[in-house]
């Protein structure tokens, strides 16, 4: 081999190795890398998309159930999408006497189990367009696909499309979202 093709051999076999041992096969979420080795809330916290949602989390006493084995899939909306609420909703929510209504909501977005995105399309095509999952809140969320995307649909109508998929975890995985559902 010439020299000159040994050293792009060896630029690209670096460039790989430097990518892989970089992590940059890891999703990035809220401008920070997420880590299936870590669980739910340790990666949660990292992203500058999720803070209010961790504020949440903690202000309803989850931190310690989804830091727990799961496996839970989590549709975790961001700041973005609590900012949609009505003026002064996540205030209210977040004040100490409306911690059971905050933690209805919030497990209104946990499902039992480990789904990813091919999972849920797959249940969506097996029953016909639509998939139907109950929460951990007890209540129901309706899957569908629009084209690459895969929207939720909650009790009382709305829509939320997930904008991240996969990030995965080692108790779970997480789908983020662009909306908050909301249980009856």
């Amino acid at each position: 081999m010439h020299r000159t093709t040994l050293t792009i051999i060896a630029l690209v076999a670096l460039a790989i190795t430097s990518a892989v041992a970089g992590g940059m096969n890891n999703p990035v979420v809220g401008g920070k890398e997420m880590f299936p080795t870590k669980n739910i809330i340790e990666n949660a916290v990292n992203s500058a998309d999720h803070t209010t949602l961790v504020a949440a989390v903690k202000a309803a006493g989850l931190v310690e159930t989804l830091e727990g084995a799961g496996p839970f899939t989590v549709f975790a909306p961001t700041n973005e999408a609590f900012n949609k609420l009505p003026a002064g909703t996540v205030d209210t929510l977040l004040k100490p006497e409306n911690k059971s209504t905050l933690t209805k909501v919030l497990t209104y977005h946990v499902v039992a189990g480990r789904w990813s995105k091919a999972d849920l399309m797959k249940k969506i095509r097996e029953n016909n367009g639509s998939a139907e999952f109950t929460t951990v809140e007890g209540g129901k969320l309706w899957f569908a696909q629009d084209g690459k995307h895969i929207l939720l649909k909650d009790e009382k109508g709305g829509t939320a499309t997930i904008t991240i998929a996969n990030v995965f975890q080692s108790n779970g995985v997480i789908h983020v979202i662009d909306t908050v559902v909301m249980p009856k």
